[in-house]
Protein backbone atom coordinates (compact mmCIF):
# COMPACT_ATOMS: atom_id res chain seq x y z
CA UNK A 1 0.00 0.00 0.00
CA UNK A 2 1.34 3.54 -0.33
CA UNK A 3 2.80 5.89 1.84
CA UNK A 4 3.39 9.67 1.77
CA UNK A 5 6.31 11.46 2.34
CA UNK A 6 7.28 12.99 5.75
CA UNK A 7 8.38 15.66 5.72
CA UNK A 8 -6.44 43.18 -23.48
CA UNK A 9 -8.47 42.90 -21.76
CA UNK A 10 -9.67 40.13 -23.95
CA UNK A 11 -10.72 40.97 -28.01
CA UNK A 12 -13.77 39.25 -28.80
CA UNK A 13 -13.78 37.72 -31.96
CA UNK A 14 -17.61 37.58 -32.66
CA UNK A 15 -20.49 37.94 -31.01
CA UNK A 16 -21.04 34.90 -30.66
CA UNK A 17 -17.54 34.42 -28.36
CA UNK A 18 -18.61 36.76 -25.13
CA UNK A 19 -18.98 34.16 -23.17
CA UNK A 20 -16.63 31.17 -23.39
CA UNK A 21 -17.10 27.51 -21.88
CA UNK A 22 -14.11 27.44 -19.78
CA UNK A 23 -15.33 25.60 -16.98
CA UNK A 24 -16.94 22.44 -15.51
CA UNK A 25 -20.31 24.01 -15.12
CA UNK A 26 -22.86 24.87 -17.72
CA UNK A 27 -22.53 28.19 -16.41
CA UNK A 28 -20.67 30.62 -19.36
CA UNK A 29 -18.34 32.72 -18.24
CA UNK A 30 -16.28 35.71 -20.34
CA UNK A 31 -12.55 34.72 -20.84
CA UNK A 32 -9.49 36.88 -21.20
CA UNK A 33 -6.44 37.16 -22.37
CA UNK A 34 -4.96 39.80 -20.36
CA UNK A 35 -2.10 38.51 -18.90
CA UNK A 36 -2.61 39.81 -15.81
CA UNK A 37 0.42 38.27 -13.15
CA UNK A 38 -0.54 36.78 -9.37
CA UNK A 39 1.56 37.44 -6.95
CA UNK A 40 5.32 37.98 -8.56
CA UNK A 41 8.29 35.53 -8.19
CA UNK A 42 11.22 36.62 -7.38
CA UNK A 43 13.29 39.29 -9.59
CA UNK A 44 15.86 35.93 -10.36
CA UNK A 45 12.59 33.65 -12.05
CA UNK A 46 10.25 36.28 -13.42
CA UNK A 47 10.81 36.86 -17.19
CA UNK A 48 8.81 38.68 -19.35
CA UNK A 49 5.36 37.87 -20.08
CA UNK A 50 4.63 35.99 -23.97
CA UNK A 51 2.69 37.39 -26.36
CA UNK A 52 0.15 35.04 -27.60
CA UNK A 53 -0.08 33.93 -30.93
CA UNK A 54 -3.47 34.47 -33.48
CA UNK A 55 -2.98 30.21 -33.64
CA UNK A 56 -2.47 29.82 -30.02
CA UNK A 57 -5.80 32.38 -28.88
CA UNK A 58 -7.74 30.46 -31.84
CA UNK A 59 -6.88 26.98 -30.71
CA UNK A 60 -7.35 27.60 -26.87
CA UNK A 61 -9.56 30.42 -26.62
CA UNK A 62 -12.67 28.65 -28.60
CA UNK A 63 -15.01 27.73 -25.43
CA UNK A 64 -13.47 23.88 -25.69
CA UNK A 65 -11.24 21.44 -24.11
CA UNK A 66 -8.19 19.01 -25.64
CA UNK A 67 -9.18 16.14 -24.19
CA UNK A 68 -6.64 13.17 -24.90
CA UNK A 69 -6.35 9.02 -24.31
CA UNK A 70 -3.75 6.98 -23.68
CA UNK A 71 -2.93 3.53 -23.60
CA UNK A 72 -1.17 3.17 -20.04
CA UNK A 73 1.43 0.45 -19.19
CA UNK A 74 2.29 1.47 -15.05
CA UNK A 75 4.76 0.23 -13.09
CA UNK A 76 3.82 -0.52 -9.02
CA UNK A 77 5.32 -2.98 -6.86
CA UNK A 78 7.21 -4.37 -9.25
CA UNK A 79 5.26 -5.38 -11.58
CA UNK A 80 3.73 -3.97 -14.92
CA UNK A 81 -0.22 -2.91 -14.60
CA UNK A 82 -2.35 -2.10 -18.01
CA UNK A 83 -4.69 0.92 -17.41
CA UNK A 84 -5.69 4.12 -19.12
CA UNK A 85 -4.64 7.51 -18.83
CA UNK A 86 -6.50 10.92 -20.07
CA UNK A 87 -4.43 14.94 -20.08
CA UNK A 88 -7.16 17.66 -20.21
CA UNK A 89 -5.85 21.01 -21.50
CA UNK A 90 -8.26 24.13 -21.05
CA UNK A 91 -8.14 27.48 -20.12
CA UNK A 92 -9.79 29.55 -17.82
CA UNK A 93 -9.69 32.17 -15.67
CA UNK A 94 -7.67 32.17 -12.08
CA UNK A 95 -8.11 34.04 -8.99
CA UNK A 96 -4.56 35.15 -7.97
CA UNK A 97 -5.50 35.72 -4.22
CA UNK A 98 -8.07 32.95 -3.61
CA UNK A 99 -5.72 30.65 -5.69
CA UNK A 100 -8.79 29.02 -7.45
CA UNK A 101 -10.50 28.87 -10.73
CA UNK A 102 -13.04 32.46 -11.16
CA UNK A 103 -16.28 31.97 -11.51
CA UNK A 104 -16.13 35.36 -13.42
CA UNK A 105 -14.16 37.40 -15.85
CA UNK A 106 -12.44 40.10 -14.22
CA UNK A 107 -9.58 42.08 -15.15
CA UNK A 108 -7.57 41.17 -12.08
CA UNK A 109 -8.21 37.49 -13.13
CA UNK A 110 -5.03 35.42 -14.20
CA UNK A 111 -5.85 33.55 -17.56
CA UNK A 112 -3.93 30.21 -17.09
CA UNK A 113 -3.54 27.09 -18.79
CA UNK A 114 -4.90 24.10 -16.60
CA UNK A 115 -4.08 20.76 -17.12
CA UNK A 116 -6.02 17.87 -14.96
CA UNK A 117 -4.09 14.39 -15.83
CA UNK A 118 -6.04 10.94 -14.70
CA UNK A 119 -4.35 7.45 -14.38
CA UNK A 120 -6.54 4.32 -13.72
CA UNK A 121 -5.10 1.02 -13.32
CA UNK A 122 -5.31 -2.04 -10.91
CA UNK A 123 -2.76 -3.53 -8.76
CA UNK A 124 -4.43 -7.55 -8.42
CA UNK A 125 -7.09 -7.20 -6.52
CA UNK A 126 -7.89 -3.39 -6.01
CA UNK A 127 -7.88 0.01 -8.21
CA UNK A 128 -5.63 3.13 -8.18
CA UNK A 129 -6.97 6.06 -9.27
CA UNK A 130 -4.72 9.18 -9.59
CA UNK A 131 -5.54 12.84 -10.20
CA UNK A 132 -2.91 15.85 -11.38
CA UNK A 133 -3.77 19.32 -11.65
CA UNK A 134 -1.63 21.91 -12.34
CA UNK A 135 -3.04 25.97 -13.26
CA UNK A 136 0.32 27.23 -15.24
CA UNK A 137 -0.33 31.11 -16.33
CA UNK A 138 -0.49 31.21 -19.96
CA UNK A 139 2.02 34.47 -19.48
CA UNK A 140 4.30 32.00 -19.20
CA UNK A 141 6.53 33.67 -16.89
CA UNK A 142 6.24 32.11 -13.71
CA UNK A 143 6.15 28.92 -11.92
CA UNK A 144 2.94 27.41 -11.84
CA UNK A 145 0.35 29.38 -9.58
CA UNK A 146 -1.15 26.04 -7.93
CA UNK A 147 -0.77 22.38 -8.02
CA UNK A 148 -2.59 19.60 -6.25
CA UNK A 149 -2.87 15.63 -6.74
CA UNK A 150 -4.89 13.17 -5.02
CA UNK A 151 -4.10 8.75 -5.11
CA UNK A 152 -6.67 6.81 -4.03
CA UNK A 153 -6.67 3.03 -3.58
CA UNK A 154 -8.79 0.83 -1.14
CA UNK A 155 -6.27 1.12 1.80
CA UNK A 156 -7.16 5.09 1.67
CA UNK A 157 -6.57 8.27 -0.36
CA UNK A 158 -3.98 11.28 0.08
CA UNK A 159 -4.05 14.61 -0.96
CA UNK A 160 -1.09 16.99 -1.68
CA UNK A 161 -1.10 20.54 -2.78
CA UNK A 162 1.08 22.95 -3.50
CA UNK A 163 0.20 27.32 -3.95
CA UNK A 164 2.51 29.93 -5.34
CA UNK A 165 2.69 32.64 -2.74
CA UNK A 166 6.01 34.28 -1.17
CA UNK A 167 6.83 31.01 -0.99
CA UNK A 168 5.79 27.20 -1.98
CA UNK A 169 2.85 26.55 0.31
CA UNK A 170 2.15 22.93 0.70
CA UNK A 171 -0.88 20.91 2.55
CA UNK A 172 -1.17 17.52 3.00
CA UNK A 173 -3.45 15.20 4.12
CA UNK A 174 -3.25 10.92 4.63
CA UNK A 175 -4.28 8.17 6.17
CA UNK A 176 -1.42 6.97 7.75
CA UNK A 177 -0.99 8.16 11.57
CA UNK A 178 3.08 8.76 11.23
CA UNK A 179 2.23 11.37 8.13
CA UNK A 180 -1.42 12.72 8.75
CA UNK A 181 -1.94 16.38 8.02
CA UNK A 182 0.85 18.65 7.26
CA UNK A 183 1.51 22.11 6.43
CA UNK A 184 4.89 23.70 5.25
CA UNK A 185 6.81 25.94 3.10
CA UNK A 186 9.68 25.20 0.83
CA UNK A 187 11.55 27.69 -1.54
CA UNK A 188 10.35 28.00 -5.17
CA UNK A 189 12.10 26.06 -7.64
CA UNK A 190 11.03 24.46 -10.91
CA UNK A 191 8.49 21.93 -10.80
CA UNK A 192 7.87 19.31 -13.05
CA UNK A 193 4.09 19.39 -12.75
CA UNK A 194 4.52 22.38 -14.71
CA UNK A 195 6.11 21.78 -17.88
CA UNK A 196 3.52 19.89 -19.05
CA UNK A 197 1.47 22.88 -19.95
CA UNK A 198 5.00 25.12 -20.54
CA UNK A 199 5.35 22.66 -22.97
CA UNK A 200 2.29 23.13 -24.31
CA UNK A 201 2.65 27.37 -24.96
CA UNK A 202 6.14 27.08 -25.92
CA UNK A 203 8.33 23.98 -25.59
CA UNK A 204 11.37 26.20 -26.32
CA UNK A 205 10.84 27.93 -22.91
CA UNK A 206 11.48 24.23 -21.15
CA UNK A 207 14.64 24.68 -18.38
CA UNK A 208 17.94 22.27 -19.85
CA UNK A 209 21.23 21.45 -18.34
CA UNK A 210 21.41 21.14 -14.85
CA UNK A 211 18.18 22.26 -13.06
CA UNK A 212 16.79 22.09 -9.49
CA UNK A 213 13.36 20.78 -9.80
CA UNK A 214 10.71 19.36 -7.12
CA UNK A 215 9.17 15.83 -9.12
CA UNK A 216 5.76 14.99 -10.04
CA UNK A 217 3.31 14.76 -6.93
CA UNK A 218 2.21 12.02 -8.08
CA UNK A 219 5.74 10.12 -8.18
CA UNK A 220 6.52 11.61 -4.41
CA UNK A 221 3.19 10.18 -3.56
CA UNK A 222 3.85 6.84 -5.20
CA UNK A 223 7.74 6.90 -3.81
CA UNK A 224 7.33 7.92 -0.08
CA UNK A 225 9.77 11.12 -0.54
CA UNK A 226 10.02 14.24 0.72
CA UNK A 227 8.63 17.45 -1.66
CA UNK A 228 11.29 19.32 -2.02
CA UNK A 229 13.86 19.94 -5.04
CA UNK A 230 15.88 17.04 -6.03
CA UNK A 231 19.11 17.50 -8.48
CA UNK A 232 18.46 16.72 -12.59
CA UNK A 233 19.26 17.25 -16.17
CA UNK A 234 17.37 18.46 -18.82
CA UNK A 235 17.59 18.20 -22.30
CA UNK A 236 15.42 19.22 -25.12
CA UNK A 237 15.41 17.76 -28.85
CA UNK A 238 13.51 16.94 -31.58
CA UNK A 239 10.36 16.84 -30.18
CA UNK A 240 11.59 14.54 -27.29
CA UNK A 241 12.16 16.26 -23.48
CA UNK A 242 13.91 14.31 -21.11
CA UNK A 243 14.74 14.69 -17.17
CA UNK A 244 17.24 12.54 -15.20
CA UNK A 245 17.09 13.15 -11.96
CA UNK A 246 20.65 12.37 -10.80
CA UNK A 247 19.30 11.59 -7.29
CA UNK A 248 16.56 9.67 -7.31
CA UNK A 249 17.28 7.02 -10.37
CA UNK A 250 14.52 8.43 -12.24
CA UNK A 251 14.48 9.36 -15.96
CA UNK A 252 11.41 10.66 -17.53
CA UNK A 253 10.87 11.23 -21.47
CA UNK A 254 7.93 13.34 -22.97
CA UNK A 255 7.61 12.72 -26.30
CA UNK A 256 5.49 15.49 -28.41
CA UNK A 257 4.67 17.30 -31.66
CA UNK A 258 7.31 19.86 -32.20
CA UNK A 259 4.56 21.85 -34.23
CA UNK A 260 1.57 23.61 -33.03
CA UNK A 261 -0.38 22.90 -30.88
CA UNK A 262 2.60 20.79 -29.28
CA UNK A 263 0.40 17.69 -28.29
CA UNK A 264 1.72 15.29 -26.48
CA UNK A 265 2.13 11.93 -28.21
CA UNK A 266 3.59 9.62 -25.13
CA UNK A 267 5.77 9.77 -22.50
CA UNK A 268 8.23 7.22 -20.14
CA UNK A 269 9.21 6.84 -16.58
CA UNK A 270 11.89 4.72 -15.83
CA UNK A 271 12.01 4.14 -11.97
CA UNK A 272 13.54 1.65 -9.37
CA UNK A 273 9.69 -0.60 -8.66
CA UNK A 274 8.85 -2.30 -5.76
CA UNK A 275 10.29 -3.02 -2.48
CA UNK A 276 13.52 -5.11 -1.25
CA UNK A 277 13.91 -8.38 -3.17
CA UNK A 278 10.96 -7.67 -5.53
CA UNK A 279 12.25 -4.16 -6.29
CA UNK A 280 13.62 -4.03 -10.12
CA UNK A 281 14.59 -1.23 -12.94
CA UNK A 282 10.78 -0.89 -15.15
CA UNK A 283 9.48 1.86 -17.34
CA UNK A 284 5.96 2.98 -17.20
CA UNK A 285 4.94 3.70 -21.07
CA UNK A 286 1.91 6.01 -22.14
CA UNK A 287 1.02 5.69 -25.68
CA UNK A 288 -1.67 7.93 -27.13
CA UNK A 289 -4.89 6.31 -28.54
CA UNK A 290 -7.01 9.46 -29.33
CA UNK A 291 -7.13 13.40 -29.09
CA UNK A 292 -10.43 15.15 -29.01
CA UNK A 293 -11.89 18.93 -28.81
CA UNK A 294 -14.75 19.05 -26.61
CA UNK A 295 -16.67 21.57 -24.14
CA UNK A 296 -16.94 18.26 -22.01
CA UNK A 297 -18.70 19.70 -18.90
CA UNK A 298 -22.04 19.67 -21.07
CA UNK A 299 -21.29 16.48 -22.25
CA UNK A 300 -22.67 14.88 -19.06
CA UNK A 301 -26.05 12.86 -20.42
CA UNK A 302 -25.80 8.99 -21.44
CA UNK A 303 -25.93 9.70 -25.45
CA UNK A 304 -23.18 11.60 -24.46
CA UNK A 305 -20.88 8.45 -23.84
CA UNK A 306 -20.42 7.84 -27.47
CA UNK A 307 -17.61 10.35 -26.96
CA UNK A 308 -15.89 7.87 -24.54
CA UNK A 309 -16.03 5.12 -27.54
CA UNK A 310 -14.38 7.92 -29.55
CA UNK A 311 -11.79 8.40 -27.33
CA UNK A 312 -11.53 4.49 -26.91
CA UNK A 313 -11.76 4.77 -23.44
CA UNK A 314 -14.41 1.76 -24.02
Amino acid sequence: MMKIFNSKPFFIFSIGLLSLLISCKEKKTESSETLAISEPETKATLTPKAELSKEFKDYWYMGEAEITSYKLKQARYGEMRDGKAILVFVTEDFLPKAQVKADNYTKSNTPVLKLNATKNFNTGIYPYSIMQSTFYSVANNQHALKVSASVQEWCGHAYTQLNNRDQFEITSHSYFQSEADQSFKIDKSWTENELWTKLRIDPTSLPVGDISIIPSIEYIRLKHIDIKSYNATANLKNGLYTLTYTDLNRTLKINFNPNFPFDIIGWEETIVSGYGSNSKTLTTKATKLESIKSAYWSKNSNGDEALREKLKLQ
